[in-house]
């Protein structure tokens, strides 16, 4: 993987007017980015929607990681939706714009940004885990040391890795229930898919 992967950082090219940061208003959340440096998709917006409602109907919003927070994508409707949220980036430029993305929606009492590789920054235990990177299957060993029966994993992949998660969920001592959920086409015949895991 380069960099560039690793990072999400956006090619991008302007053909016409200019560029340069902007607040991107959704849902009732400001989120503060420059699209020339950072990825933002408008696809996801329906599954930031769900995940948010999960944690609302859920009697303990709980303790949430989000492994990949990019600019506060996830973090910050779900500490809107009253959840404390461990929200982690790797991209400097990112991180930065996560900063302000929580100072603008006043969440700084329950968002805890981190700046590093997610897999060396998960600390204790979980009750969601937001693994919103497509290569997320890879690092589901690191996330399952953090968990305990009854936490969930929003596992985000192109194509469906319902086995790759089982064989994961399997070695590491948990019985799961994966429920499979599309959210986006993302190229001819493959889908941008979320496996939801229930651990016992």
């Amino acid at each position: 993987k380069s960099l560039q992967d690793i990072t999400r950082t956006p090619e991008t090219k302007i053909v016409w007017g200019s560029g340069g940061e902007v607040c991107h208003k959704e849902a009732g959340y400001s989120y503060i980015l420059d699209p020339e440096k950072v990825m933002f998709s408008m696809g996801n917006r329906e599954e930031k929607a769900r995940i948010a409602r999960m944690v609302m109907e859920s009697p303990c919003p709980g303790r949430i990681a989000d492994m990949f927070a990019g600019i506060g994508y996830f973090s910050v409707p779900l500490a809107g939706a009253g959840a404390t949220v461990h929200a982690m980036e790797i991209n400097p430029v990112a991180f930065d714009y996560l900063v302000r993305s929580i100072g603008a929606n006043n969440l700084s009492c329950r968002i805890t940004p981190a700046l590093g590789d997610c897999r060396q920054l998960l600390s204790g235990t979980y009750d969601r885990f937001i693994m919103g990177h497509f290569d997320s299957i890879t690092m589901l060993p690191d996330a399952l040391r953090h968990a305990a029966p009854g936490s969930v994993l929003h596992v985000h992949s192109i194509g469906p890795v319902e086995d790759l998660v089982r064989e994961y969920t399997d070695s590491a001592g948990f019985s799961a229930t994966i429920h499979v959920h599309k959210v986006k086409k993302y190229r001819p015949h493959a889908w941008h898919m979320v496996q939801d895991v229930y651990l016992a």
